[in-house]
């Protein structure tokens, strides 16, 4: 096969993966910007000072239906005039919203960056908090379900990744 057969046969190679120097930068970048469930998970269960504080940045009816046990609520629309009451500009924030298909963490993200602190966002949102099996706050009390095998091990509490 020749390279021009080859892209056109495989289609993920029609544009040539970046330089693994530009790789490492990028990656880097990312995992700077964002937090993984899991991992926010066990730090929030380790206890102690974490170096950072979670926050949930949707309405108050999606707050009451449930969240991350310790999180602070502050919706979006809210940041610019609630933040300096409720965060310590000091201290790093981890936004989440809905899940996946929702840019509303990313928003919040945004709005607390602006704002002048510094933010990561957790991927997966309140979905994957839920699917990955993590204990989660509704009006009503506690909740667990148990973790989806889709997005977390089954019979060990770490994916090795």
């Amino acid at each position: 096969m020749t390279p021009q057969t080859l892209t056109t046969a495989r289609p993920v190679l029609r544009v040539p993966p970046a330089s693994p120097a530009a790789a490492a930068r990028y990656f880097g970048a990312s995992l700077a910007f964002h937090a993984d469930v899991s991992d926010v998970a066990h730090a929030l269960e380790g206890g102690g000072a974490l170096g950072f504080v979670v926050l949930d940045s949707r309405s108050t009816g999606s707050w009451d239906q449930g969240h991350v046990p310790g999180a602070v609520h502050l919706p979006t629309a809210l940041i610019a005039e609630q933040a300096a009451g409720l965060l310590d500009p000091a201290v790093p924030v981890v936004t989440y919203c809905w899940g996946p298909g929702c840019n509303g963490a990313t928003r919040a993200a945004l709005a607390l960056a602006e704002l002048g602190y510094q933010v990561k966002e957790m991927l997966g949102g309140f979905e994957y908090w839920v699917r990955e099996g993590f204990a989660f706050e509704t009006w009503e009390g506690s909740e667990r379900r148990t973790a989806d095998p889709l997005t977390a091990p089954a019979e060990a509490g770490d994916c090795g990744c």
